[in-house]
């Protein structure tokens, strides 16, 4: 229907959409209103899809896994072409990494869901795809994705071959039980080696040659293969629409306009608009205001069915509202939740503050917004001295922060001071007065500024991780050393196939928080992947370290560290305080020390006035005494003398940099 001439006044005025006019005045429209009318209307009247056409035995959910740049992306955007989700440009690139950081980065760190339809002899199928990250930081998202798929495309890059990663979320599909469909991509590059790579998945995945699709997600070859596969090996859902409303919320956005989107699967009965809903994690009831499919952008509908994934818009005003892992059911109509999630597990906090302390509120709501978005991201509040009200942040990994402060800046326009990464250590006490006083004897240490005294303590632990590298062998001698020098213990070696090697190996989890895949990559010629999961605590000798200035410790550069790297740490963190402070008229000493032994010192020189520059000539007791009196002054002002380290040495100092 078009909307000209008299229609447009009346319409206009009657439902005022888009005025530039007061109230109560005549309506008033420009060319701009107009538009934004048509648009409005034709949004309204867009056809919505009829879900009932798709069955459950019609249905299958899956997800794309694979290492980082192996082709998960490229592979979903074909997907999207073949399907006619999207039309066929050469401007399809990573389609569903929407973030800027993506592809900025060229990486997927946000897991993102289409829904997609195909013609398979006859029948028509709706297909749910996954796409999920590759790097290890973002496994929470993967197994997030897992939960509502029954199966995976497990994509192996036809040159690289099988990385750690690939086999960190082989096992997670396998534990959760799916069907495996392994895809071997990039069998266009010169070097490919398909061959090799099927020998590879047999020995390591014990999953016979014949099964692998060879593909290249790039040309488009063979893409048609890997739906048909999906339809024939993968099942569909295991639910009812007979069955009264079961749904999970497995990712969640916040809207400015209509608050909470949330991202759910369907599994049992169905939901659509003016249903009223309850979240079994809040038991606050809602009204749903719109449900409807991912294509990769939002399309309406008119229900979602059993077996079916989608999102849904409740009116949930409140970021905390919509908790990922929570069940909804119709109200009055209760049913026993579903598992949910288990919790992240944060292996690296730093402390966020904002620049400038009127910016709390703002960078508060920022991060409750993003925080909705990832909520592996654990947060509690915080306070230094020198840095102001901020918040001590939990993250799954280095790679996590930094993604997770570039989000901050782009997506809400706030700049942030982020300090040196740490990691939670332990405590096993030993004095019943601070066992009391805790209530339990053993307790996590995330905060310098916990850290007990020895005297008190049986025993410290800190975290360790198993990693896995897989390397060239040429390479092996070098990784060993490296690792020796992290302090790891190796584990396993196993030879995946003449040139290469699988390596296990119990780390220290602060060895490698900071720079340790850097120079693994560097070591490697960037060959190497490495992969770490959670292995728990081991007894360890730790320290904590403070920082002095003239003597009076800095409470915020204290570190927890262990015995044998105290020394090197100290030196760096003085000579990096020496740089940052600004002379002053008296002499300033910056010492390392562990309790009352200082093992490193830093001194930084005053200004000094040129007291004999007129004695021209004359006695040397002259000089003698100019000099005297101008050091007894110095002497006095250190002692009465306050150092105040300015807010943007701290900045300096604890702003995570590379070592020297």
């Amino acid at each position: 229907m078009s909307l000209t001439g008299r229609t447009v006044w009346w319409w206009v005025r009657l439902r005022r959409p888009c005025l530039t006019a007061a109230p109560r005045g005549p309506a008033v429209w420009l060319p701009t209103g107009l538009a934004a009318c048509q648009r409005f209307y034709s949004s309204r009247d867009k056809e919505k899809i009829d879900m009932s056409a798709y069955p459950v035995e019609s249905i299958r959910n899956f997800s794309i896994i694979a290492h980082v740049d192996h082709g998960k992306s490229t592979l979903a955007d074909r997907l999207l072409e073949i399907t006619g989700t999207i039309a066929k440009t050469d401007r399809n690139k990573q389609v569903l990494d929407k973030l800027q950081v993506e592809r900025e980065r060229g990486i997927t760190v946000k897991a993102q869901s289409a829904s997609l339809f195909y013609n398979y002899k006859g029948v028509n199928y709706l297909l749910n795809l996954i796409d999920t990250p590759g790097h290890v930081d973002f496994n929470y998202e993967v197994s997030r994705s897992l939960s509502a798929c029954q199966g995976v495309l497990l994509v192996v890059d036809a040159n690289e071959g099988i990385q750690a990663q690939t086999v960190a979320n082989f096992y997670l599909a396998f534990e959760a039980q799916l069907a495996i469909i392994p895809v071997i991509n990039k069998i266009d590059l010169k070097n490919a080696d398909p061959e090799r790579v099927e020998k590879q998945i047999e020995k390591l995945f014990d999953i016979p040659v014949n099964e692998c699709i060879r593909i290249s997600a790039k040309q488009g070859t063979n893409i048609d293969k890997v739906l048909e596969k999906v339809i024939e090996k993968i099942p569909p859902p295991q639910c009812n629409t007979t069955d009264p409303l079961k749904a999970l919320v497995f990712d969640s956005t916040f809207d400015h306009y209509r608050g909470v989107v949330a991202n759910i699967a369907v599994f049992g009965g169905e939901i659509q608009k003016g249903h009223r809903i309850v979240s079994a994690h809040t038991n606050k009831r809602y009204e749903v205001n719109e449900v409807g499919i991912l294509t990769p952008n939002e399309q309406p509908t008119h229900k979602l069915y059993a077996g079916q994934v989608g999102y849904l818009i409740a009116g949930m005003k409140e970021v905390t509202e919509a908790q990922i892992g929570d069940t909804l059911f119709m109200y009055k109509q209760p049913v026993e939740p579903l598992p949910g999630f288990k919790s992240a597990k944060p292996m690296v906090f730093a402390g966020m503050y904002p620049v400038d302390q009127t910016e709390y509120n703002n960078l508060k709501s920022a991060l409750e917004r993003l925080t909705l978005n990832d909520s592996s991201v654990t947060v509690h509040r915080d306070s230094s001295l020198a840095l102001g009200a901020g918040w001590r942040l939990g993250f799954l990994g280095l790679l996590h922060m930094e993604v997770f402060n570039q989000r901050l800046e782009q997506e809400y326009n706030t700049s942030v001071i982020l300090t040196a990464p740490t990691v939670p250590y332990k405590a096993v006490l030993s004095s019943a007065k601070l066992i009391k006083e805790h209530g339990k004897s053993e307790i996590t240490i995330i905060n310098p500024a916990q850290f007990p005294d020895k005297h008190s303590v049986s025993e410290y632990l800190e975290p360790t991780v198993l990693g896995t590298i897989i390397t060239p062998q040429e390479y092996i001698g070098k990784i060993i050393v490296l690792c020796q020098d992290r302090r790891a213990v190796q584990k396993e070696m196993l030879y995946i196939d003449e040139h290469r090697v699988m390596l296990k190996y119990l780390f220290p989890l602060n060895e490698i928080v900071v720079d340790f895949y850097d120079a693994l990559k560097s070591l490697s010629s960037g060959y190497a992947s490495f992969d770490y999961e959670d292995a728990g605590y081991q007894a360890a000798d730790l320290i904590k370290m403070d920082i002095l200035i003239n003597g009076n410790p800095v409470e915020e550069l204290s570190t927890i560290i262990h015995n044998d790297k105290a020394y090197a740490t100290g030196k760096y963190l003085c000579e990096r305080l020496k740089d940052a402070i600004p002379r002053q008229l008296f002499e300033i000493a910056i010492q390392a020390a562990i309790g009352k032994k200082i093992i490193a010192r830093e001194t930084l020189k005053a200004y000094r006035k040129n007291v004999v520059a007129k004695c021209y000539g004359g006695d040397i007791t002259r000089r003698m005494k100019l000099l005297k009196r101008q050091a007894e002054g110095k002497k006095l002002m250190r002692k009465i003398g306050n150092v105040e380290v300015p807010r943007d040495a701290f900045i300096r100092v604890l702003k995570r940099q590379p070592e020297k």
